[in-house]
């Protein structure tokens, strides 16, 4: 079996809720900086210097713990390279539902994909994630808070895998931690694992999506081989100031995360008083089953330029839609269409 990215339909006009960009856009200090480049920096490769000064600060760990990438898309691909070209009958275990780089990524890399499923009430699986590992076992992406279904792994279940499985590397992507408000960053004990790498991105808390920006964080000695694989100037110029302007604007990503706090509370209201089941989520986003009527609720939003994933066709979430909430004005643009349409 090969597995490959789902390309979504990106629209031009209309609600974007379908792939949990940031619904506000960058901070105004961003495109501050990006008008400020000059022709010369155009012209010369960048220095990545401020940015990975300005990004350790903010994650609070060392210069020699982070490796900064275009998008966390590379940092996966580039684990999946690392751990998964040197074995004859390498494996790597995606626990799903799942974001699809997961697989594609370790596919790419020739690897042979072990799916988990999540328990049934989406809640981590632990049990079935050990009885999963292998002499060959060589790569667990783990995912928290989870897409698409806004969970997040207990701290203690993620320290299990990890030891579990010496051989192998543990990447847990924390693509949305910072809604979540926790982090093992901020964990010594997780921070001591060796075989443990988290992943962080910069396009949806900071709307950096377009500029493509993201990092490893792990022991320099686990960090080591993955540079070597990763290109040497891998971020434009355009990133690297736009990473580090956008990292020191706290007002406006603090701002952010209280219009996504406040938008799930409204979109939770609106599914209470239609019976809707959702799971209460961690991230910028919620998944709601609409079952049978799924496909129709997307073409109906559709029709009123609003856009949501469907995850309907999913097997291991049948019926179900996620839908980004940013912007509380979006969300409640969103709830008076799921109004009429329902």
């Amino acid at each position: 079996m090969s597995y490959e990215y789902e390309r979504i339909a990106t629209p031009k006009a209309g609600l974007r809720l379908h792939l949990n960009e940031n619904t506000a856009g960058c901070s105004p200090k961003v495109i501050a900086a990006l008008q400020g480049l000059t022709r010369r920096q155009a012209a010369e490769y960048p220095d990545y210097d401020d940015a990975v000064s300005a990004t350790s600060q903010r994650l609070r760990v060392s210069p020699d713990e982070l490796l900064l990438t275009n998008g966390l898309d590379e940092g996966l691909l580039a684990i999946s390279i690392v751990t998964l070209r040197s074995n004859s009958s390498p494996e790597a275990i995606v626990v799903v539902p799942a974001f699809d780089m997961y697989a594609a990524c370790a596919d790419a890399a020739g690897g042979h994909v072990v799916e988990v499923p999540l328990n049934t009430d989406f809640s981590f699986p632990l049990a079935a994630v050990q009885r999963a590992i292998t002499p060959d076992t060589r790569l667990i992406f783990l995912t928290s808070p989870n897409n698409p279904t806004g969970l997040c792994i207990p701290r203690d279940d993620v320290l299990e895998v990890a030891r579990a499985a010496p051989n192998a590397l543990v990447l847990v992507d924390e693509a949305y931690a910072d809604f979540a408000g926790e982090s093992l960053l901020d964990d010594p004990v997780a921070r001591g694992i060796s075989n443990l790498v988290i992943g962080r991105t910069f396009a949806k808390a900071y709307g950096l999506a377009g500029l493509r920006a993201g990092a490893l964080i792990g022991s320099p000695a686990t960090l080591a081989p993955i540079r070597r694989v990763v290109p040497p100037y891998s971020l434009n110029i355009c990133a690297t100031v736009a990473l580090v302007a956008g990292l020191e604007d706290l007002d406006y990503y603090n701002w952010y995360l209280d219009e996504v706090r406040a938008s799930k509370a409204v979109l939770y209201d609106a599914l209470d008083r239609r019976r809707i089941q959702y799971w209460p989520s961690a991230a910028n986003f919620v998944l709601a089953r609409f079952g049978d009527r799924a496909s129709e609720v997307v073409e109906a939003l559709k029709a009123r330029d609003v856009f949501v994933r469907d995850k309907s066709r999913d097997p291991a979430c049948p019926g179900c839609l996620r839908i980004t909430t940013g912007v509380v004005e979006h969300t409640r643009t969103l709830v008076d269409a799921l109004e009429e349409i329902l």
